[in-house]
């Protein structure tokens, strides 16, 4: 089953320090944005997966869309940091993808097609995504940008959630696939369209830190909200 995409609605992007909007400035460079570069890593063994990929992402509102750029790699840009949340931890959730995300503008108006995207924000997603291949058996998942260390806090949020996603079960998936975060009472649906029990349901909930995942979603979000704003307060903590 494809994984459920909750979209979000009336959240501001992250602007500069006098509470106005990020736009297109005099020289064309548009304000920050969240850019996410994904290549594959068992491309050799599983074959080319992109396509895969680009479908469970579709659902997800973009800036630029997520499309091919090169061989087995895809990149998107998206506007909205929880969004950003969304797209990575349903990139790691696959567990065969290398995730860059780079926070930073870019060169302006927004491209349709992502290969002539330029700007601070695809530099960032590039080293991320370059640092996040060297990772190991570690989450692959980097993050980027010019306010370093709040990059690195968000980063560090981002892997745990990414480790909780990364380590279901296809059982746990069944049934959190069928959840919508903030809903109470149904646990008994769940079940009987499952064919199991309401027990069943409840201990792969709390096996799977779904509600833990969901309350840590926001920190996540914000972090990278903050990394994306120059001079954010924090950075020199």
């Amino acid at each position: 089953m494809a994984p459920r995409v909750f979209a979000r609605r009336g959240r501001r992007t992250a602007g500069p320090p006098d509470g106005g909007a990020f736009c297109v400035g005099r020289f064309g460079i548009l304000g920050a944005m969240f850019v996410l570069t994904i290549n594959q890593r068992d491309s050799r063994a599983a074959g080319d997966r992109v396509d895969a990929l680009l479908r469970a992402l579709r659902h997800l509102p973009a800036a630029v869309p997520f499309q091919r750029s090169v061989g087995d790699e895809a990149i998107g840009v998206v506007a909205d940091a929880g969004t950003a949340v969304d797209a990575t931890l349903a990139v790691l959730r696959l567990r065969r993808w290398n995730v860059g995300l780079g926070i930073g503008g870019l060169d302006g108006p927004l491209p349709e097609e992502i290969r002539h995207a330029q700007g601070p924000g695809p530099g960032h997603a590039r080293r991320a995504v370059d640092r996040a291949r060297r990772m190991g058996d570690r989450v692959p998942l980097a993050v980027e940008g010019a306010e370093p260390q709040l990059a690195s806090e968000a980063e560090a949020v981002l892997r745990l959630l990414g480790q909780i996603v990364a380590s279901r079960t296809e059982a746990e998936w069944a049934v959190l696939d069928l959840m919508t975060p903030g809903v109470r009472g149904q646990q008994k649906p769940v079940a009987t369209e499952l064919g199991i029990t309401a027990q069943a349901v409840s201990k792969a909930v709390l096996r799977s830190q779904w509600n833990e995942e969901w309350a840590c979603r926001p920190a996540a979000a914000r972090l990278l909200d903050l990394a994306a704003v120059p001079g954010a307060p924090g950075r020199d903590r």
